[in-house]
């Protein structure tokens, strides 16, 4: 378990933590977990997630367990510095889905004393790194990944498997659409998939050349 590291009042830097993992492994529980408890101790904190992220509630942060907390959502990562000001600890929701500007923002405000705590997926749906989280967990002082439980083995997750037809990168979605996939789940699955969509012609009849 993640234990809060204490705040360097002579140095007054910050840090960043990176949450990460598949889907249904729990990042935004962590999260949420997180704040909550920098908000019991009566340190301003402020969570921001990014506006496409409509699934559950506009101005609230909530897991697949349904626990909450207050949040806002913002249209690009340049407005968290703006709306974080004066702040102890800034959350932040679904990183992944951020433009790559994240990265200097988050930095931007370690360096200003505030410790900034980031959930995002660290691959997509095809098994690469997604969007700003390589470099965010890159620069962060503490990285913690987490895992689903795999439904097809029962070993840990750490791939989302996209179960739709989809190709677009970003797709919000629930059990309908995605399914946390170990290692050898998820090549045995996506190597199925391309089975599937391969296009396999009928072979010609040869017309033999008269002698």
């Amino acid at each position: 378990m993640f234990l809060e590291n204490t705040v360097n009042q002579k140095e007054q830097f910050g840090w960043i933590e990176v949450i990460s993992g598949s889907m249904f492994s729990g990042k935004t529980e962590e999260l949420i977990r997180r704040l909550k408890r920098a908000q019991f101790a009566r340190q301003k904190v402020e969570i921001f997630k990014p506006a496409l992220d409509t699934r559950f509630d506009d101005d609230q942060v909530v897991s697949h367990d349904k626990n909450h907390i207050r949040s806002t959502a913002v249209p690009a990562a340049a407005n968290i510095p703006i709306l974080a000001d004066n702040c102890d600890v800034v959350g932040i929701d679904e990183t992944q889905f951020f433009d790559d500007e994240i990265v200097k923002v988050c930095n931007d405000l370690a360096n200003r004393g505030v410790r900034v705590i980031v959930a995002g997926l660290d691959m997509d749906f095809k098994g690469n790194p997604f969007g700003p989280m390589p470099a965010l967990m890159a620069t962060a002082e503490y990285v913690t990944k987490v895992h689903a439980v795999c439904p097809r083995t029962g070993n840990l997750a750490n791939y989302s498997f996209r179960k739709s037809q989809s190709n677009d990168l970003v797709l919000l979605g629930e059990t309908e659409e995605y399914e946390p996939l170990s290692r050898a789940a998820f090549y045995k699955a996506r190597l199925k998939e391309k089975l599937r969509t391969l296009d396999v012609q009928e072979p010609e009849e040869v017309t033999p050349k008269n002698k």
